[in-house]
């Protein structure tokens, strides 16, 4: 049976040689690698050459998006970007939400590769199954809404969706990300870097092609199932109401609040930055993505210093109030949101910006980086101003910004002086906003995940823990993990945790779903039901132990890429940092990781991932497993 949920097409650009094809794969290769980075990974491994500078034009970037992308159901709209990333060396993975996937779709395309460099700007212009690339050298330079608006007015339709880079992307920061609808970020490991070293400014699609499931009637009954459920559960409906950012309390009550750069766990300012006082204050409304029910995006209206704040882009997530806010000491709302705005409007990735401003902030407190390097400005913790104008500094590559602009790890190596014991990254990427020190799992997931520190890759551990709900227990239990946990304890069953629901998580992510909808111990539906959903609208019959092995399938395609390039098991490694006694109060002071208790979380990980303990890397027989034996000639 013909699958109806995909196009089987795929556009290919040659941006050197203003070319483009389409390829037309049959359904066993969505089968196997079903969309997303798992789908783009062929491409890549294949086609980039090794060693090659992730800044160079041979280094191929594809975007993706998944099997369920655009059906009538919640949390499916995400879109994929893979190349090799500018910041970690290597293989980069970003996604993001909105409606730029499910318009992909409906222009007819399951995805994009993108090869070489145009000679000058240009953007894509997708429509109805048609490509054109067209000249943007009059858009170089704008910032996204800018750039969006005269898209639009060029175009003469208000209805197109965009998927862009702002000047930051442009100026090659290396945390640069790949915004649409102005606030929806692909935004860790660089990717608005590489398209900005290929000249391309854009990729613009319109399309009105409807994608329809095999089973429509029991697609609509999940759908109206899940709309139901989200006022009957707390944790739903809590992220409806006050967003992401909604967690400050919890993470600050529990020591886990990442403070003045993972110095401390929990932040005196906490309840001025939390998702509560937002929707107190600042929030005018929430947003959605294409056919969604949750409507978690926050949109806020402030000013900070004269300074409009406008709702076009959106409002900061946790992530976001945490990074420019308890790492930097800073506690004060509007100041966060106009970071968050400034991110956008050039597009930098929220985390790794605020966290290599708060390196700074630290090293700046203990005398190693100085006024004489910062040009004169004061990057004390709680500098609401300084941390404000760093953020446009270092999107313009201006002053200090153009160090900063690097990330923290590239910065430290650049200043010296001790800089680098400040550090608080894997694979060169800044943690985000959960604590290895509260959640003991995370400092394994950070080291272990092919992109770098990323805290969506695996369940958290309150979900595994002996104090985990009945409802937690249950969907985990779907997944084979019953062996419930002592609450900070290290033991295997922390890296069982995580190679088992990483599995599951990755196979949510190359499908291009919604982990807030498609998760794991909290999310709107469960593993099941992910399962259900799936057969609905493919047609097929999988199996829960058929999602684990495509999520297992896309990890060992990642890590393929990472084992050609040269990282082994040094590079799954997390900051010094984190093997030092949290400072301050609360239930995390004194808290860190043994060194030999975290080298053998790792050994128990590659065991049950079936690789080789000694390198950490993947097997021959592994990828014979998994279908994909043609990757081994390429990892030699």
């Amino acid at each position: 049976m013909t699958l109806a949920c995909i196009n089987r097409q795929i556009l290919h650009v040659d941006l050197t040689n203003k070319e483009t094809w389409i390829e037309t794969p049959d359904e066993s290769f969505y089968r196997k690698y079903v969309g997303g980075s798992a789908m783009g990974l062929t491409y890549i491994l294949k086609e980039t050459p090794k060693g090659v500078s992730p800044l160079d034009p041979a280094n191929v970037m594809t975007i993706f998006t998944g099997l369920p992308t655009g059906v009538l159901v919640s949390g499916q709209s995400r879109v994929i970007i893979n190349a090799k990333s500018p910041l970690t060396g290597a293989i980069g993975d970003s996604e993001g939400g909105g409606f730029f996937p499910a318009r992909l779709k409906q222009a007819g395309f399951d995805g994009i590769v993108i090869r070489g460099k145009a000679a000058n700007p240009v953007y894509l212009w997708v429509k109805e199954g048609n490509v054109e690339i067209r000249d943007a050298s009059h858009l170089w330079g704008k910032r996204t809404h800018e750039c969006e608006e005269l898209i639009k007015n060029e175009l003469q339709d208000n209805s197109v969706q965009i998927l862009q880079i702002g000047p930051a992307g442009e100026n090659g920061v290396r945390f640069a990300s790949v915004i649409s609808m102005l606030n929806r970020a692909n935004g860790r490991t660089g990717m608005g870097a590489v398209m900005g070293s290929k000249n391309l400014k854009a990729v613009v699609v319109q399309g009105t092609k409807k994608m329809k499931p095999a089973a429509q009637k029991e697609l609509t009954e999940i759908f109206v199932r899940g709309t139901r459920r989200i006022s009957e559960n707390p944790s739903n409906k809590g992220l409806q109401v006050d967003g992401t950012a909604g967690g400050v309390g919890w993470q600050n009550y529990t020591g886990g609040l990442p403070t003045h750069n993972f110095n401390m766990g929990q932040f005196e300012g906490s309840e001025n930055i939390s998702g509560e006082t937002m929707t107190a204050t600042i929030l005018t409304d929430i947003s959605t993505c294409f056919s969604c029910t949750m409507r978690c995006k926050r949109v806020v209206d402030t000013e900070y210093k004269g300074l409009k704040v406008d709702g076009r882009f959106g409002g900061p997530e946790y992530e976001t109030v945490a990074t420019f806010g308890s790492y930097c000491g800073v506690s004060d709302l509007n100041a966060i949101a106009m970071a968050n705005q400034i991110c956008n409007q050039y597009g930098m990735d929220t985390i790794s910006c605020g966290a290599t401003i708060a390196w700074a902030m630290e090293s700046f407190e203990q005398g190693k980086i100085t006024l004489k390097d910062t040009g004169g400005i004061d990057l004390h913790f709680g500098n609401a101003d300084s941390m404000v104008k760093m953020v446009e500094m270092i999107a313009k590559r201006e002053g200090f910004g153009n160090i900063l602009a690097d990330g923290s790890a590239s910065a430290a190596k650049t200043i010296g002086r001790g800089t680098e014991d400040n550090l608080v990254v894997s694979k060169n990427q800044e943690f985000p906003a959960h604590m290895p020190q509260a959640k003991r799992s995370m400092g394994l997931i950070y080291a272990v995940n092919t992109f770098g520190a990323d805290h969506t890759q695996t369940e958290h551990d309150g979900g595994y823990e002996e104090t985990a709900g009945e409802e937690s227990r249950l969907r985990l239990g779907q997944l084979g993990l019953t062996n419930n946990m002592k609450p900070g304890i290290i033991c295997d069953e922390r890296a069982r945790l995580v190679a088992i629901t990483q599995r599951f998580i990755s196979a949510v992510d190359t499908l291009g779903l919604c982990t807030f909808i498609w998760g794991v111990g909290w999310s709107l539906y469960r593993p099941s039901e992910l399962v259900e959903m799936l057969n609905a609208v493919t047609g097929w019959n999988l199996t829960i132990e058929d999602i684990l092995e495509i999520g297992e399938r896309r990890i060992n395609l990642l890590k393929a890429f990472n084992m050609r390039e040269g990282f082994t098991r040094s590079e799954d490694t997390i900051s010094p940092k984190l093997f030092k006694p949290l400072q301050g109060t609360g239930p995390t002071a004194g808290v860190y990781y043994s060194i030999d208790e975290f080298e053998h979380l790792k050994d128990e990980y590659y065991r049950l991932m079936g690789w080789n303990i000694d390198d950490g890397n993947p097997t021959e027989k592994k990828f014979s497993e998994l279908g994909i034996e043609w990757v081994s000639p390429l990892v030699q």
